[in-house]
């Protein structure tokens, strides 16, 4: 059976930057969610850490990870939390090239179902230089609430999302 698509909602960051994007009331009608996002951050660095919040549940997450740098070998990680929030890949900075957004899909599995949540994430920085990242994230939220609101957050003390930022969320049904 085929897959479709449907749009729920799109964020887009204004003028002046903001610290999260959020996708709240989410309903409990489809079978998956699918987050697509461009985003770009103020920290001075080439790129930072980009987070997520399932309805807004600061504990409970884990996930193994494996980064791809633009010089030396890819490296693989477990975390728990990332300040308070799960690690989805990193989003450019201020000296990445000029006007590149980062692009980060995040595929969740079952969101309104009794078990805990798991997601999968593909994530890209845009940099006309060494240092690129590119992640592919297994994630698990350790909770069996249904999703209902998604953050979406430049990490803490990293600076914010600049304007143009955007993300959108799909729902998924089957045919």
């Amino acid at each position: 059976m085929a897959n479709t698509y449907i749009k729920i909602a799109s964020v887009t960051v204004g003028s002046g930057g903001s610290g999260s994007m959020t996708f709240s009331s989410i309903p409990s009608t489809y079978t998956d969610l699918v987050i697509k996002a461009s985003a770009r951050g103020t920290q001075a660095s080439a790129s930072h850490a980009f987070t997520l919040r399932f309805n807004g549940a600061t504990t409970n997450y884990s996930s193994r990870e494996l980064v791809g740098g633009g010089s030396g070998a890819p490296s693989s990680s477990t975390r728990t939390t990332l300040g308070s929030a799960l690690y989805i890949g990193n989003i450019d900075g201020n000296s990445a090239t000029a006007s590149t957004f980062a692009s980060t899909e995040i595929y969740i599995p079952n969101y309104a179902g009794s078990a805990y949540k798991s997601l999968s994430v593909d994530a890209v920085t845009e940099n006309n230089a060494t240092e690129a990242y590119a992640t592919l994230l297994a994630g698990l939220w350790s909770d069996t609430s249904a999703i209902t609101s998604i953050d979406l957050i430049s990490f803490a003390g990293h600076g914010t999302l600049v304007q143009y930022t955007t993300a959108t969320l799909y729902g998924i049904k089957k045919n």
